[in-house]
């Protein structure tokens, strides 16, 4: 296995959906019990959860490894990588392993896209929890919209992300540097950042990906949450440079008998700076808005 394939263990088996179209994600799958779903952003990977899913005792995790940049197969050249078709990816994957009211768990991107699935194709969702993420017209941050717009361009993609094989450079404002408090592990971050400067199909994958982001999508989703039935939580990071607070609020706001947690001292990759704080709170949500009720 090269460092662009790693996945830590603690994530446990992998298993490969096949989703269709030529579409294929790997998951990985361990425990029992209620099952948690783990939604990564953009230019991670299923490794963003490796400590929160140990943490989580009690219940069925999975932890999608989704299209979004640090993925090990491309998928086909045809195929719509738009925020709907990467919801749909989501649903489909649900479908495959065969949960049902589950708990969505999203992270940065992955947070805009766990909207657009619990406002889109809720049939298997239980409950939702957004964790520092887009939402409303932050899709992507503006920060990252300057910097990564050279992406979008062919060719580019090895120029702009080159420096990211040398560890320091990751952790600059552009990179990883403002998304945590303290480097990531070498692995992890190995395996975040080497598919697309390995990987002409990944490359292409990613140009996609970042033509597609739009804030109507998250704007439309949070219009609809507005009737959201099920439990939610919005666990934000206090620090986070991307993800204002203000949008914690609004989205505990909009969504009806949404609970708000903070999670202090952490920047937007909380799972990282805090995984006891993360974990607790997940594991605190699902026992006494999802779990209790269906004993």
């Amino acid at each position: 296995m090269t460092s662009a394939d790693w996945r830590s263990p603690d994530l446990g088996p992998a298993q490969t959906l096949d989703l269709g179209r030529g579409r294929v994600i790997r998951a990985h799958v361990t425990g029992e019990g209620p099952p948690i779903v783990f939604v990564h952003g953009a230019l991670v990977n299923a490794n963003l959860w490796r400590k929160i899913v140990p943490r989580l005792d009690g219940f069925k995790r999975v932890t999608l490894d989704l299209p979004l940049g640090s993925h090990g197969e491309p998928m086909p050249r045809d195929a719509d990588l738009r925020p709907p078709a990467l919801a749909d990816l989501i649903a489909d994957s649900l479908a495959a392993l065969e949960l049902t009211d589950v708990t969505l768990v999203g992270n940065d991107t992955g947070g805009g896209l766990s909207q657009i699935v619990a406002t889109r194709r809720a049939e298997r969702i239980g409950a939702l929890v957004l964790t520092s993420c887009d939402a409303f017209d932050n899709f992507p941050p503006r920060f990252f919209r300057i910097v990564l717009a050279p992406a979008r361009v062919p060719g580019m993609i090895p120029i702009g992300f080159g420096g990211l094989r040398l560890r320091p450079l990751r952790r600059l404002p552009i990179a990883y540097g403002w998304l945590t408090t303290r480097p990531i592990d070498r692995e992890a971050e190995d395996s975040y950042v080497l598919p697309v400067l390995t990987r002409g199909g990944i490359r292409r994958d990613v140009r996609k990906l970042l033509g597609g982001l739009d804030p109507a999508y998250t704007l439309d989703a949070a219009v609809k949450l507005a009737s959201w039935d099920r439990p939610a939580l919005i666990a934000w990071s206090e620090q986070d440079r991307f993800f204002p607070t203000e949008h914690a609020e609004r989205l505990a706001k909009v969504i009806p008998n949404a609970r708000l947690e903070w999670i202090e001292g952490a920047r937007t990759f909380s799972m990282e700076d805090d995984p006891e704080r993360v974990a607790a709170v997940i594991g605190s949500f699902m026992r006494e808005s999802v779990a209790a009720p269906a004993a």
